[in-house]
């Protein structure tokens, strides 16, 4: 990432932009001391003493010997600023140079150096500080070194994590393997990759050191008369507290500004520089999609239970625009399994997601289209009634069981959680009823198991516990998306027949997001294949089998292999998928389809009708429209 846009990201953290502003003056005002129309910060004059603030030639009034408490307030800060620094560069140096030796050594040479740092770690920090000073006597540099040692611990363990990690990477193999030093290696390959890591750690610490250097000094062991910073000006005041409380009220103003500052332009730092933050991997997602949407299209004619509208939803990175759904219309009716089918990154589980505002926000954002459920607008209702549809009417099956279970609660707690967050039901009769599906979804002694945490179970028995939680309030609808991926062939089987009698029974709706044929054949109706964030085309599910009109359609069901059926080639499609911020014009598919000519390369290519059953997106289709039939 470059300088400016580490600089953006900054600035983005308003907090830390303000504290950065506030220090930058505070650091300005300490540089220019020497040219300042400033008073002698070592004058006395005792006829003068406790001055008020705003008196006559003195701004911020005078201490106990009467000497300038505004001149001494800017030496002191420089002094101090320059201690902390100090302080921070010297326990960063050592320390970090521990945590990379101790890392990258490891064994024997990493337990004796950890050892020294645990036993440094064992004494109260301020404790250890008060007792080097003891034993090298009150003054600043001693103070400085003291408060360097206690913080050495802190950068040891931290850069000594990462470099345990770093320490058997590919990349330091092939190093050893080029001849370089231990040495070499350690400086030029392990030390830029932990050096973020130093930066972020010290731009936390500086505040905190500048605050122990002052600790000390307001005890009478770091700076000494007539020499003051922050900390022994305070110290200074406290006598008068009561009768002058301006002369130790400024200065310990002046310290909590300069470790406010310090500690909220640190945090600005970490977002910058932390390659999590400046991805967004730590942000916290909002609790709904953001919706930015010019207009809201009009209700289809012929609505159904769930009507997915030019639906388009796009991941706004920085100045990146990534637009994983470019227009999406889909119909589920009541009773229906629709299939929804393509390669990895088209764009399913994205409108899966994007339908009760599940797509993480930031960077995800709904740019336009609706969704109705039941004649419902869903992206513009209040979010209290979203919530009443998640879980309820509307049900999901997730693809990865484990990172949608609750690591630290049992299934059964989950489960009834999940329905006594709908339903005003006992504890009781909300426990037998999760039993009873744990049991409909075949858990062998599903009894024991319910008091089982996620972590007990395999992928296929989490994946069954995810069923059973998406059906345990009898939804109208059931968004599956892959999910008897982590099932074994008979489980799979199972699984799909409960949620095809479920449907039969129950007149539930199914959006089924899959990869295999096999399961589209068995389950659904009709089937819907997607491109690029779009549909290309739809249809029953026994007519597109049987003839496919797209070429992508075609050649997707070409690489599925037939068992039985004698020899046939099995086809790969060539190329790779567009990258969702760089969409070609026209036809997504044209660079890899054979049949694409100039025309499927210029202007938009809308879905139409094709046949009495059936919809696509092509001008060059595979079959006839009048061939478009069971």
């Amino acid at each position: 990432m470059s300088v400016a846009a580490s600089l953006r990201l900054f600035a983005r953290n308003r907090l830390a932009a303000a504290g950065g502003v506030l220090l930058v003056v505070v650091v300005v005002i300490a540089l220019l001391a020497p040219v300042l129309p400033l008073a002698d910060p070592y004058a006395q004059d005792t006829a003068n003493k406790f001055l008020r603030p705003f008196s006559d030639g003195h701004l911020l009034g005078t201490d106990h010997l009467g000497r300038d408490i505004l001149s001494r307030l800017i030496w002191g800060t420089r002094l101090s600023l320059v201690v902390g620094l100090v302080a921070s560069f010297g326990a960063a140096f050592f320390g970090s140079t521990i945590g990379i030796v101790a890392g990258y050594f490891g064994g024997r040479v990493d337990n004796w150096l950890m050892r020294g740092i645990d036993m440094l770690m064992a004494f109260p920090y301020i404790l250890l500080a008060l007792a080097i000073v003891a034993a090298l006597g009150p003054g600043l540099v001693n103070a400085l070194i003291a408060v360097s040692v206690v913080n050495i611990p802190f950068f040891a363990r931290n850069i000594r994590g990462v470099t345990v990690t770093l320490a058997h990477k590919e990349f330091v193999d092939a190093a050893r393997l080029a001849g370089m030093t231990d040495l070499r290696i350690m400086t030029s390959e392990i030390l830029p990759n932990v050096l973020p890591v130093i930066v972020i750690a010290m731009s936390t610490t500086v505040g905190w050191m500048i605050l122990e250097t002052a600790g000390l000094s307001f005890l009478g062991l770091g700076s000494q008369p007539p020499v003051a910073d922050l900390g022994s000006m305070l110290g200074e005041g406290r006598n008068a507290l009561i009768t002058d409380p301006h002369a130790s009220i400024i200065p310990g103003l002046m310290i909590f500004v300069i470790v406010m500052s310090v500690n909220l332009m640190g945090d600005g730092i970490r977002d910058a520089l932390d390659p999590r933050l400046r991805s967004g991997a730590l942000t916290r997602p909002m609790a709904r999609t953001t919706v930015d949407r010019d207009s809201v299209p009009e209700p289809p004619a012929d609505p159904a239970l769930l009507d997915l509208q030019d639906l388009r939803t796009e991941f706004r990175v920085g100045k990146r625009t990534l637009k994983a759904l470019s227009g999406v219309t889909l119909q589920v009716r009541a009773g229906e399994c629709l299939g929804l089918i393509g390669e990895s990154g088209s764009g399913k589980s994205v409108t899966a997601l994007s339908v009760m505002g599940l797509v993480a926000s930031p960077p995800g954002v709904i740019a336009g289209g609706a969704v109705r459920y039941a004649g419902q607008e869903v992206l513009g209702a209040p979010f209290s009634e979203l919530r009443k549809l998640r879980g309820d009417r509307i049900s999901y099956i997730f693809q990865d069981p484990l990172a949608t279970l609750h690591p630290l609660f049992t299934v059964g707690d989950q489960i009834v959680e999940a329905i006594q967050s709908h339903h005003a039901v006992p504890r009781a009769e909300a426990r037998a009823r999760a039993l009873a599906l744990l049991e409909a979804v075949r858990i062998p002694n599903a009894d024991r198991r319910m008091d089982d945490f996620p972590h007990e179970l395999s992928g296929g028995m989490r994946q069954r516990v995810g069923i059973a939680m998406a059906l345990v309030n009898e939804p109208d609808l059931i968004i599956a998306d892959e999910p008897t991926t982590a099932l074994d062939v008979t489980v799979q089987a199972q699984i799909l027949a409960l949620l095809d009698d479920l449907r039969r029974e129950r007149d539930v709706a199914i959006l089924f997001i899959t990869h295999d044929f096999g399961v589209v054949a068995q389950l659904c109706d009709r089937i819907a294949v997607m491109y690029a964030g779009r549909i290309v085309e739809t249809g029953p599910t026994a007519e597109i089998l049987a003839a496919p009109a797209h070429p992508y359609t075609r050649r997707l069901i070409a690489c599925v292999p037939e068992l039985g059926g004698g020899r046939r080639e099995l086809h790969a499609i060539p190329g790779l998928p567009p990258a969702v911020d760089d969409l070609p014009d026209g036809c997504a598919f044209a660079p890899r389809c054979d049949k694409a000519t100039e025309a499927c390369r210029r202007g938009e290519i809308a879905l139409e009708g094709f046949g009495p059953s059936r919809a696509l997106r092509c001008l060059h289709p595979e079959i006839a429209p009048e061939e478009a039939r069971a």
